[in-house]
């Protein structure tokens, strides 16, 4: 705290006292250590993005180490913009489906270089920017019946328990019915099952934090069982080495199960080399007419992820008026579409809102300190890359499980007696899983919410801009979306 003196008065400022007005954080009925903890939640879910997407780029012919550094500087710089000019508790980070596109639509199977694979991604976000700026983004939000508003979010949260189910390998890919019960004996599916549990005693006991300290807890679980499995020279995999076996088998001595990744060292600065696909994009070249149908493709996919994604967390934080409109929509979007060109000039793809924000609103954020925090993280993982390896993907799908779990919640708010509203509810619940993609899902609820309305007579209730958009899911589904 600070004192200044003004025509005889003493003005008090304190660093707690600026950000509780700047943020509105008493207002909205957290507290700085709240927002602290639940940025810290939200990114350790989100930290997977750190090391999946150079993985995923770098199979394209990218730089490994420069699309690391990218990922997190545009990760921040987007999430630190949701912060202060959005004000909500937002992480944004690298897509995971625009960036497979970049990788394998554009990159290997079109044959063209990863810069125009970038300019792409800027010219796909300003062009969405530019829907911001003419409100047409904010009126299909407001557009869509309540019932599909919670049917997203229901949605989103089976989704995410689909993917949570997945990296615990608690259900894994099955030939004859696509998918099954996991192995016991794998050691992620071991340590997720003890993260799963360690969340849900930590729930019960009302701890403040219980998803956080569930993540860090589970870590420490997976490297003492490591560090005891090289002991015994067995294999317990759980940071998924590639030379281990997934069971746990007898392995020579001098083997580890720790991070094949991990150098021994816990600090690596940037240096020109990893900084390198930082504005080395080509726009022109990527402004050939051969590349609308791509750039379309993009578009849906950016628009509604991400519109579903706030829909639904914003939801979930009650940062939404009586009639269920995020406030401050228009920011809210206008950062979303920033974060594509961020990603796009950066060289990490497009960055977009995570859902994985929901962990860290179950934690009690409110306000976009809690994306301050995260955007800091960011930094910060840029330079202690190695401790990322350290967090496993079996500590952080407990998480995403128990997130589905909240977000889920919102069922109860659909008329599940109305067919008209209860179908389309259902079809944007179930495609969104089974599809494996949140603007699909949204599609189908669309399309089906149109149709039920007019062969039922009642097409004057639909909003014009709902009729529109199906029309233009319709297309996207024909011509676009096997692109994806």
């Amino acid at each position: 705290m600070y004192e200044e003196r003004k025509k005889g008065k003493t003005i008090k400022f304190s660093v707690k006292s600026h950000l509780d007005n700047f943020f509105c954080i008493s207002k909205r009925n957290s507290s700085i250590k709240t927002e602290m903890i639940a940025g810290i939640t939200t990114f350790m879910t989100m930290a997977y993005i750190i090391v999946v997407n150079p993985l995923i780029l770098s199979t394209a012919g990218m730089d490994y180490k420069s699309v690391f550094v990218a990922t997190c500087l545009a990760a921040a710089f987007s999430t630190f913009l949701m912060g202060v000019v959005a004000k909500k508790p937002f992480g944004m980070a690298a897509g995971l489906g625009l960036n497979s596109v970049v990788a394998f639509g554009v990159i290997l199977t079109m044959n063209q270089p990863w810069q125009i694979a970038m300019g792409l991604i800027f010219i796909e976000g300003f062009l969405v920017f530019l829907l911001v700026l003419t409100n047409l983004r904010e009126m299909v939000m407001h557009a869509i019946p309540s019932s599909l508003k919670m049917s997203i979010g229901v949605g989103i949260g089976m989704f995410i328990t689909f993917i949570g189910f997945k990296l615990a390998n608690i259900m894994v890919y099955s030939p004859e019915n696509l998918l099954k019960f996991g192995d016991i004996s794998n050691p992620v599916f071991i340590i997720s099952i003890m993260g799963i549990i360690i969340i849900i005693i930590l729930m019960a006991l009302k701890v403040k934090g219980s998803i956080f300290y569930g993540i860090i807890l589970t870590s420490v679980l997976a490297i003492i069982a490591c560090l005891m499995a090289d002991t015994t020279h067995l294999a317990f995999n759980v940071f998924g080495n590639p030379n281990i076996p997934s069971t746990i088998k007898p392995i020579p001595p001098g083997v580890s199960n720790l991070p094949s990744n991990w150098g021994g060292n816990l600090i690596e600065i940037p240096n020109a080399q990893s900084l390198s696909t930082i504005g080395n994009l080509d726009i022109m070249g990527a402004l050939s007419l051969s590349f609308i149908p791509i750039i379309f493709a993009l578009m849906m996919v950016d628009f509604f992820d991400s519109l579903g994604t706030v829909l639904a967390v914003g939801t979930q934080a009650g940062l939404v008026n009586k009639e269920g409109k995020l406030l401050n929509l228009k920011k809210v979007l206008a950062v979303d579409a920033l974060g594509a060109m961020i990603g796009g000039f950066m060289g990490s793809s497009s960055n977009t809102a995570y859902v994985e924000s929901s962990t860290g609103v179950s934690e009690g954020a409110r306000t976009g300190l809690t994306a301050v925090i995260v955007s800091g993280l960011f930094l910060i993982g840029m330079l202690f890359v190695p401790l990322a390896y350290f967090i496993p993907s079996a500590a952080t799908a407990p998480a995403l499980i128990i997130v589905g779990f909240f977000m889920i919640t919102m069922i109860n708010k659909i008329n599940w007696d109305n067919f008209e509203e209860a179908l389309p509810a259902f079809l944007t619940i179930t495609a969104m899983t089974f599809t494996f993609s949140i603007s699909k899902g949204i599609g189908f609820g669309f399309i089906s919410y149109c149709i039920i309305k007019l062969v039922t007579g009642k097409w004057e209730e639909v909003h014009p801009l709902m009729w529109i958009v199906s029309l233009i899911f319709i297309i996207y589904f024909i011509f676009v979306s096997n692109m994806l």
